[in-house]
Formats: structure tokens, C-alpha cells, sequence
């Protein structure tokens, strides 16, 4: 007697795939669907093309780098030669151009400081200082924090700035009149030439509670902050751009910079 297998009627057809297997083979379309989409970021070229370059001349080494912070530093600390011959802490605020960050983790800056100035020693004997930033209300006593010295003058009453306990720091002041503070804890002096290179942790950071706006989110645009090139000072202008939008996608570069017009129109004159 012969045996005929059955027929189950799914010969060539495979099983349904349980929830798991769906749920895998979901997640590995999805990361390749988002490895071709880098790709093809990282592929992208700019949409306008860069207007060819003209005639260039060469210029003697100098310290032509444009454009720069202009920032007020506020510090506290003891002098040899200040006003009460070391006997207590004085503040003081120097005007500086030379700063930027340097690193991102830990958060990090730097202000560049030569060795005569009456702010240098503050600084050293404290540990500690305060980046203010500047606007243009502020910009007329951060001009002349920079012409004049502390060993002459008391700064903050000269120029009707408030000095106000800074975030981050116990005896270090800030700069109430400032629309931002970095509060710095000094981690090292490097010795240069002309100027020694002060590095500082970033503590804390105040800014005014006009920069904010309804979602709670900083606009440090409405600070209109003030920036410093080759001997003059300059006002902040409209926003031209946003981080990568050189390869954002159409949908997402349409979306800011309607954001960002829009922002420019309601930036006063």
C-alpha cells in the first residue's frame, strides 16, 4: 500500500513573521533608510555657488582676526600696588577683545591678557572671573574700561555700573547692566609674549530675562551685542544663516529661514 503525503495546501508559501521578527526587520530598514540619508547629506554640496575670488594681497603678520567679542571682564583680587596697597580685595573690570571658547566639555574660555595690566594680578590672586558680555547701551563704559586703568580709577563707580554677586563665584562680581555673565574659575595661564592666555571653566551663566521668550528659550539676539574689528566696534546685524543650513533638507531650510525673516523683521532699528 502507498503512502501519498498529504497536501496542506501552503506548499511555497512562507509563515506569517511573529510581532518580534516584524519589530527587528522594521528597526534594520529604518537605520538603513537613516545610513542612505547621511550619505546623501554627506554628498551635498552648497546650493549657491561661491562668487569667484579676485586679486588678494599679502599683508605683514598681524593680528588681524575679524571680527571679535567685545566683552567686559569683572574681577576681584588683591594688588601690590592698588588702591588699598594689598590690604583687602578690589574689584575692577578690563576691557577685552581678545576672548573665545575653547573648549566644550569641560565648558571653557579664554581671555588674553598682557602681564601690565592692573586686572592681571586680580585675576591671578583670585582664581576666578566674569565674562560680560556687551550691548550697545554698554558699550560707551566697556570703551572706557579699556582706556583706563584701575590703578587710577574706581571703574564701576566712574561708570555707574552695578556690581552685583555672580553666579557660580562667591566674591567675584558681575556686571548687573550686562546682557549675559560667564562666571570662570581660572584653570591656567598660558605664557605667550605680549599676552598670557588666561583659560577659565565656565561655572554658571545669568542672562536677562528680556532674552527670553515665551517657550523659555534664549534670544541672544535680541541682546544686539556689540563685536570688535580692527579698532572699531560694530552692532550685531540680521541673522544670515543657522547652523548646517548648507545641507538641511528643502522642508527644514524653508522653515528657518522663514523663522529667521521673520526675526529680522521685528529686530528694531
Amino acid at each position: 500500500m502507498k503512502h501519498h503525503p498529504v497536501n496542506s495546501g501552503n506548499k511555497g508559501q512562507r509563515r506569517p513573521e511573529s510581532k518580534t521578527q516584524q519589530d527587528h526587520h522594521n528597526a534594520k530598514a529604518e537605520k538603513t533608510r537613516q545610513q542612505k540619508a547621511l550619505q546623501k547629506d554627506q554628498q551635498k554640496k552648497p546650493r549657491n555657488k561661491t562668487e569667484r575670488a579676485g586679486p588678494r594681497r599679502q599683508l605683514n603678520p598681524s593680528t588681524l582676526m575679524a571680527p571679535l567679542p567685545a566683552v567686559l571682564v569683572s574681577c576681584r583680587g588683591m594688588h601690590p600696588e592698588g588702591k588699598t596697597k594689598g590690604l583687602k580685595p578690589e574689584n575692577n573690570l578690563i576691557t577685552i577683545a581678545w576672548a573665545g571658547i575653547v573648549c566644550s566639555d569641560p565648558p571653557m574660555l579664554s581671555i588674553a591678557i598682557r602681564p601690565s595690566r592692573y586686572s592681571y594680578q586680580l585675576i591671578k590672586s583670585s582664581g576666578a572671573f566674569v565674562v560680560n558680555l556687551v550691548d550697545k547701551p554698554l558699550l560707551e563704559s566697556t570703551d572706557f574700561c579699556g582706556v583706563q586703568s584701575g590703578r587710577d580709577v574706581d571703574k564701576f563707580e566712574a561708570c555707574q555700573l552695578t556690581a552685583v554677586p555672580s553666579a557660580g563665584l562667591e566674591d567675584v562680581p558681575a556686571v548687573a547692566e550686562s546682557p549675559l555673565s560667564l562666571s570662570c574659575r581660572l584653570n591656567q595661564i598660558c605664557k605667550l609674549g605680549s599676552h598670557d592666555l588666561f583659560i577659565g571653566e565656565i561655572v554658571a551663566v545669568e542672562a536677562k530675562e528680556t532674552l527670553f521668550d515665551n517657550h523659555d528659550r534664549l534670544c541672544l539676539e535680541k541682546a544686539r551685542l556689540i563685536g570688535f574689528a580692527h579698532g572699531q566696534y560694530y552692532e550685531m546685524g540680521q541673522i544670515a544663516g543657522f547652523f548646517g543650513f548648507s545641507v538641511a533638507s528643502d522642508n527644514v531650510l524653508k522653515r528657518r529661514m522663514t523663522d529667521i525673516r521673520q526675526k529680522n523683521k521685528r529686530r528694531p532699528d
